[in-house]
């Protein structure tokens, strides 16, 4: 178990600095060029499409050496290269021009970037927002980017691009070296690259996400390779017993519980089905129930693993949760239902390429159930995401979801999986039937490699609306990468010069009640109050402190508000920054109003501008904001 362990995570290092290294390299050399904003040009989007090809072409010649074993670690090279050629150009060379990610600095991703900036401050594990409280959302993935912004010296906001396209170049890659080590390696290399693809269009927007959308298949049979293990009974040499994938399955299940608690959830679901599967064949088996104890053992093993790894980023949680000060009733994370949370996904039944595909891998499932450790892993893996979207439906009775719409992107990366397969050995079904005509393997690599080329080549319509996204934000720097006029984002850096002057304190120091909390994504100040409650951490108490802020704003005097700011039951904001508005200074707050969809409804809390006529306050204005310092 050591050796081969010990093996597979050497490679995985290697290949992970090959993927890492052509990833920057990439990225630099796109940024050297002034290219057009891909969403008022077709020039990057040419260019990508070459760039898929060629990276492709090095995958195809990988698949041949290897079939051919020939030059084994020529073959690794150019799969590994290949593999992470294709991350980078497919998501860098459309981002080319700009320098935010997919989604710019909106929505969600206003939250993520608000987080990484955070950790690029400081390596201390820390909420986003609010000061003196431990993160509620895992930090891994955030905490290596803050590492990786610190060791290049750029801003949060600014690494964010580079971090998630070379973190997912990374993550391809060594999910192609768990393929590798689990199955036949050329097959391995059309499967990564089948995920890879599919993973890239759909999940490719939350990078953290995606990333362990890459891993969940190897991981699925990893975990089903530790529980189910028929052939130990009739084995002669003494075996392993499956320890080797049970650390396999539990170092995945920790990397998910420190990236995302939802994918973590799904994962921990998906492993304890697979246990009862396996106990229940292991009983039928040898008619004895004490042939599930071994089953039992391992998947408490997993959890043992996992638990320790999510500890270092959850201890500070629980600890705080523990003492009794979370506001248990201002937790709404789970409130979010869109249309398509509301029904089953069913890729297979589209008719596009990728529907053909999951097709494809849906009717291997089920002609493999029986034969086929990897069909029995992934049909185990797809049976758990659908058996959660059920139970995320059955939970709107009872006033939550379990964020089923966030899973239709590893359940494409399963069935593509599968697909790749179905298409694998249908093809050497229809080669045999037809008494092996002497081009009929040729063919099918041509439509492999044409289907493959066409749904890359769409890649980047898929993401239509998220690249545009990124060239219409107005950057940290005041700059909108589609060169028109930016937004009234580009006043951040003079409030954030006359916070610091006014303030005589670091930005770590200081709370700022804004609703513009995009400022708090470009610089690490504290908010007193988050986006919405659905980002808010739960021992923050948001429905309070939204009340707190609309009892201030009706205060009427300047000494009623000092008074009141003074005895604040939280840290009290050091700084407002309003929206200037006549003779009123406004904030627009949100409330959650699930069931409803939109599931948020904003509204707007105006301060007199008399509440701040005072010495205590010193008032700026800076174009259409306000900024009010307390001395």
């Amino acid at each position: 178990m050591a050796r081969q362990a010990g093996g597979a995570i050497g490679e995985a290092v290697l290949a992970a600095v090959v993927a890492a290294v052509v990833a920057a390299i990439g990225l630099k050399a796109f940024a050297t060029v002034h290219w057009p904003a891909f969403n008022s040009s077709n020039v990057t989007r040419s260019l990508t499409t070459v760039g898929q090809v060629v990276a492709l072409a090095m995958l195809v010649a990988a698949v041949v050496l290897l079939r051919l074993h020939k030059w084994g670690w020529l073959a690794k090279l150019l799969s590994w290269g290949g593999i992470s050629a294709f991350v980078t150009v497919t998501l860098g060379m459309p981002l080319a021009a700009t320098k935010l990610y997919l989604f710019g600095m909106s929505v969600d991703q206003e939250f993520r970037t608000q987080y990484l900036t955070r950790l690029t401050d400081s390596a201390a594990l820390h909420d986003m927002n609010y000061i003196d409280l431990p993160p509620f959302y895992p930090a891994g993935w955030f905490w290596l980017g803050g590492r990786f912004a610190s060791l290049t010296g750029m801003a949060g906001w600014e690494a964010f691009k580079p971090y998630a396209i070379i973190g997912l170049a990374v993550a391809a890659v060594v999910a192609l070296v768990l393929w590798s080590n689990l199955i036949r390696a050329d097959w391995a290399v059309a499967v990564a690259a089948a995920t890879t693809a599919v993973t890239l269009a759909y999940g490719a927007p939350e990078a953290y996400s995606a990333v362990l959308t890459l891993l969940f298949g190897p991981a699925l049979l990893l975990a089903w390779g530790a529980l189910h293990r028929p052939a130990e009974s009739d084995a002669t040499e003494p075996t392993a017993g499956g320890w080797g994938a049970v650390l396999g399955a539990g170092l995945f299940l920790g990397l998910a519980a420190t990236f995302y608690s939802l994918y973590f959830g799904v994962a921990v679901f998906a492993v304890c089905l697979m246990a009862v599967v396996a106990a229940g064949l292991a009983i039928r088996a040898r008619r004895s129930w004490r042939s599930a104890l071994p089953i039992l053992v391992r998947l408490i093993a997993i959890g043992a693993i996992a638990g320790l790894l999510a500890l270092t980023v959850w201890l500070p949680f629980l600890l705080k949760f523990l003492s009794g000060k979370a506001s248990l009733g201002s937790g709404s994370a789970f409130h979010y239902l869109p249309e398509s949370g509301s029904r089953l996904p069913l890729p297979m039944t589209e008719f596009d390429l990728l529907g053909v595909f999951c097709l494809a891998g849906t009717i291997w499932l089920v002609l493999r159930a029986g034969s086929s450790r990897r069909a029995q892993a992934l049909g185990i893996g797809v049976v758990a995401i659908y058996l959660w979207c059920l139970l995320s439906m059955l939970a709107t009775a009872a006033g939550t979801t379990l964020l089923a719409f966030r899973l239709e992107s590893p359940l494409k990366a399963l069935l593509a999986a599968a697909g790749v397969f179905g298409f694998a050995e249908g093809a050497r079904a229809v080669y045999r039937a037809l008494n092996e005509p002497g081009r009929f393997r040729i063919a099918a690599a041509a439509v492999a490699l044409a289907g493959a080329i066409g749904f890359s080549q769409g890649i980047p319509n898929v993401l239509a609306a998220e690249i545009t996204t990124a060239y219409t934000d107005t950057d940290g720097n005041g700059n909108r990468a589609d060169t028109r006029a930016p937004s009234a984002v580009a006043r951040y850096r003079e409030i954030d010069a006359k916070l610091l002057e006014q303030t005589g304190r670091p930005r770590d120091r200081t709370v700022v009640l804004t609703a513009d909390t995009s400022f708090l994504a470009v610089y690490p100040y504290y908010g007193f109050q988050a986006l919405t409650s659905h980002y808010a951490n739960p021992l923050a108490d948001f429905a309070a402190r939204t009340a707190e802020i609309q009892r201030w704003s009706a205060l009427k005097t300047p000494a009623e508000l000092t008074d009141a700011l003074n005895h604040c039951r939280w840290r009290a904001p050091d700084a407002f920054l309003f929206r200037n508005s006549g003779d009123q200074y406004t904030l627009r707050l949100s409330r959650d109003v699930y069931p409803n969809d939109p599931n948020v409804q904003r509204f707007t809390v105006a301060f007199p501008k008399s509440l701040f006529d005072d010495a205590h306050y010193r008032i700026t204005d800076i174009g259409p904001f306000t900024l009010v310092v307390r001395v």
